[in-house]
């Protein structure tokens, strides 16, 4: 800590000096046909060619010598805005952009051209809403995880799986926030949907590699969704009706100009759809599944220099299954729970602040009854947070952040209940377990000279596992089974660390630059599982005094250049990562062996690397835009206690995987796209031979994930047909035809999956047909698909 208190001290130390002679233009930049705050406008001054981005809540701060200026406010799909200041003293100065006819057909001006290769950040992808809108969606639902999988780095589970790896790291090794809370899971059916509704969403970043130090928690990445602010000017109305689900958002003004809201609601109907082909006399009458999310979000203006957003969200699913001819029925339902609070104060033009309280919370619950037996299963985690940071812009060649951060953990692993009639079996006290977060960081992003910028950062983490805690010790033959107790606020293992953070990048002659980056992370907390893919079933797990927190560190390196005018944005990067103190479950473990027991008994821990190389071209405006990833990696991992020691591939180790995204505009009628993907396929563990004991037929595996499955390859192809934007009215005093601009839009959006119907596997399983004793037994592997080629169809509206 003191660390950081001396190296903020020097800062501010140096910036008052070098910071005099200047002055500041301040303020925030809006949408003016919305009100709502514009994220990543730039604010630029060409002739000292300097200019300054706005952050998350629109807010930019630009320090420049005293003087006359043309000052440019941009930003991406608006025309540009020139304003003329006197620079005499410091200044506030609002800019709102969008007002007057500005929206560009073809999109040839963005507030982001040529950050690609003057930034510093490496490893980072911001996603534009309406370009993922244009996307071919899968049975109509545009999903933003599904986008972020066709990114070079970044792999899917599996056919239509929602977690996704990044680099070689786990899917709890990714930090998902949905404003500023965290999102545990982020999947809806099974994973085939994501938790995030588009027409609730503002932005989206992807951070894979070179993470700043305000961010923590994770190994491998972050992805930060940011809800739309609702309009503060009038009321409107938007929504969808599509094959599976149907979505409506309201918004308006709270106060004009000072408030809005925004509530925004989206629900399947695959139960209703599943009555009308399961009668009431079939035994399967009652199954069916469902989920629905709702969101929320309120903001203020306080005063000039106070604002404070509340978000919310709540996601359910609910599965059930029953059969009425043997009496049983299933019971799953599994959600979450998210709130943030946030509070920006304005202290001074070069000093910003921002609050946030958050909740977090994720459930799952498993259920099932036949005949009088039931049995019950539920896990889950619960968090309450609070955090502060500060942004401090000295001059045009720094920008300075600070923080610190606190997050309460619950955890709620396994909770097993089970009784027959009025008998109620003892599967001992359900487990908890608690824990306390912190966190405190500084980096400072500058310029070295006119070629060189450092983001240098520095994060210190802790976290302490606390009770109350039952530490379950298991005996052997000769000892018996014994417990140790720890009561209420009991500290029972702390941790903590430093986490250094550097990323560069050099300026090259022709718009290309070299960049690098390094990072080390701590993860106090981990996801357990059983399975191939990411189910609602895998268990979150802290840190124990069993089990230590992930450490890893990442390092990569990157050559960026643009070409024709910032049109096309090319880069090519090279990783390597390495990861300590992973954690599975134990041979042959089974979800019901920490009954009466620690989970983390039953967990064995071991080491990974992974290291490959991204290639990634983008055209960004025109008519046709997209890009190209190939992704070239190798995972590995090495745990004592599995595979006999000796090294194996990751399960979800690819070799090669390539996207192609491309949409196209033809009129303002009229717009089209597609996404191809090939990948390597991913690994299992398969019987390597078999053999018969006592008429029992049994196998003996391989080495772990030595069998992979064949490689994955998808089209798919979509079309969007616009009604028209204005209509022709007669003018009542002149009598004249005028065209004025339609309150009612929609719109139709259709999508083919899997155009050419490729039979993907989804998984392998071993089957046997014949008779031993007859001669003509044999062994056969058979592969399961889920998706052949699936129409769409959803219709769009806005009022």
């Amino acid at each position: 800590m003191k660390i950081l208190l001396h190296f903020l001290f020097f800062l501010f130390v140096t910036f008052s000096v070098f910071s005099q002679e200047k002055f500041t233009i301040s303020g925030y930049v809006t949408d003016g046909r919305s009100g709502e705050a514009m994220i990543g406008a730039k604010v630029f001054v060409p002739s000292i060619s300097q200019g300054a981005l706005t952050n998350t809540y629109g807010f930019y701060s630009l320090t420049i010598p005293t003087g006359n200026y043309s000052i440019e406010f941009r930003a991406t799909g608006l025309n540009t805005k020139a304003v003329t200041i006197d620079l005499t003293k410091d200044i506030v100065f609002d800019m709102e952009l969008g007002t007057d006819l500005q929206e560009i057909q073809e999109v040839e001006v963005s507030a982001k051209r040529g950050e690609n290769i003057n930034s510093t950040k490496i490893g980072q992808i911001e996603l534009q809403i309406d370009q993922i809108k244009t996307l071919p969606a899968f049975m109509g639902e545009v999903d933003v995880i599904k986008t972020i999988q066709l990114l070079p780095g970044v792999s899917s589970v599996s056919e239509g799986g929602q977690g996704f790896y990044v680099r070689g790291g786990g899917p709890d090794q990714n930090l998902v926030l949905l404003d500023e809370g965290v999102v545990y899971n982020a999947a809806h059916l099974f994973g085939f949907f994501s938790v995030f509704n588009v027409d609730a969403v503002k932005s989206v970043n992807l951070i894979k590699g070179g993470m700043p130090a305000n961010y923590g928690g994770r190994m491998s990445s972050v992805l930060e969704v940011n809800m739309n602010e609702g309009n503060n000017k009038k009321f409107k109305f938007k929504g969808g009706i599509g094959a599976i689900s149907s979505r409506l958002t309201i918004e308006g003004p709270l106060k004009k100009d000072r408030g809005s809201f925004v509530v925004s609601g989206r629900r399947t109907y695959i139960d209703v759809l599943m009555k009308a082909f399961i009668p009431d006399t079939s035994p399967f009458s009652g199954s069916g599944y469902y989920f629905y999310d709702l969101n929320l979000k309120l903001n203020y203006k306080l005063t000039d220099k106070d604002r404070i957003y509340l978000s919310g969200y709540y996601g359910k699913d609910m599965f059930t299954f029953g059969n009425k001819e043997d009496d049983f029925k299933v019971d799953m339902p599994w959600g979450n729970g998210i709130a943030a609070l946030r509070w920006n104060h304005l202290f001074t033009n070069k000093l910003f602040m921002n609050v946030t309280a958050t909740f977090s919370d994720y459930m799952f619950s498993f259920g099932s009854e036949q005949d009088q037996f039931r049995f019950a299963l539920k896990s889950g985690i619960r968090d309450y947070g609070a955090k502060v940071d500060f942004s401090y812009f000295p001059n045009t060649r720094h920008k300075i952040k600070w923080g610190v951060d606190y997050i309460y953990h619950s955890f709620t692993p396994t909770s097993v209940s089970a009784e027959v009639d009025s008998v109620v079996f003892d599967t001992g006290e359900a487990q908890r377990l608690f824990g306390h977060e912190t966190a405190a960081y500084v980096l400072d992003d500058f310029d070295v000279n006119e070629k060189l910028r450092i983001n240098f950062g520095l994060r210190y983490s802790t976290y302490a596992h606390t009770g109350p805690f039952t530490r379950y010790i298991k005996g052997d033959l000769s000892t018996p089974d014994t417990s140790i107790q720890y009561s209420n606020g009991d500290l029972i293992k702390f941790y903590h660390g430093l986490e250094p953070r550097i990323s560069f990048r050099y300026l090259l002659p022709d718009k290309s630059s070299i960049k690098g980056g390094y990072s080390y992370n701590y993860q106090y907390v981990h996801l357990t599982s059983l399975s191939a893919v990411s189910l609602p079933t895998d268990i979150w797990y802290p840190s124990t005094d069993k089990v230590k927190p992930q450490s890893g560190y990442q390092a990569s390196l990157g050559y960026f250049r643009n070409f024709k005018d910032d049109k096309y944005e090319t880069s090519v990067e090279v990783y390597y990562k390495g990861m300590n103190n992973l954690i599975e479950f134990q041979e042959g473990a089974l979800p019901g062996d920490n009954v009466n027991d620690n989970t983390d008994n039953i967990l064995v821990f071991g080491k990974g690397w992974s290291y490959g190389v991204e290639l990634f071209i983008k055209r960004t405006y025109g008519k046709l835009t997209g890009w190209i990833g190939y992704t070239w990696s190798k995972t590995e991992r090495k745990f004592p206690d599995l595979n006999e020691g000796k090294i194996y591939p990751a399960k979800y180790d690819r070799r090669h995987d390539l996207s192609v995204v491309a949409g196209y505009k033809l009129n303002d009628r009229w717009t089209f796209g597609a996404s191809f993907i090939f990948a390597t396929g991913n690994t299992l563990t398969l019987p390597s031979s078999w053999y018969v004991q006592e008429q029992s037929l049994l196998f003996n595996y391989g080495d772990r994930n030595s069998t992979r499955m064949a490689p994955y390859h998808r089209l798919d192809l979509s079309a969007t047909w616009y009604d028209k934007a204005y209509k022709t009215k007669t003018d009542k005093i002149t009598g004249e035809e005028i065209e004025v601009k339609k309150r009612f839009r929609s719109n139709w959006s259709f999508s083919v999956y899997n155009v050419y119907n490729r039979a993907n596997p989804f998984f392998l399983y071993v089957d046997n047909d014949g008779n031993f004793l007859s001669g003509d037994f044999k062994i056969t592997v058979k592969q399961v698909t889920l998706f052949p080629i699936i129409p769409s169809v959803t219709w769009n509206f806005e009022f």
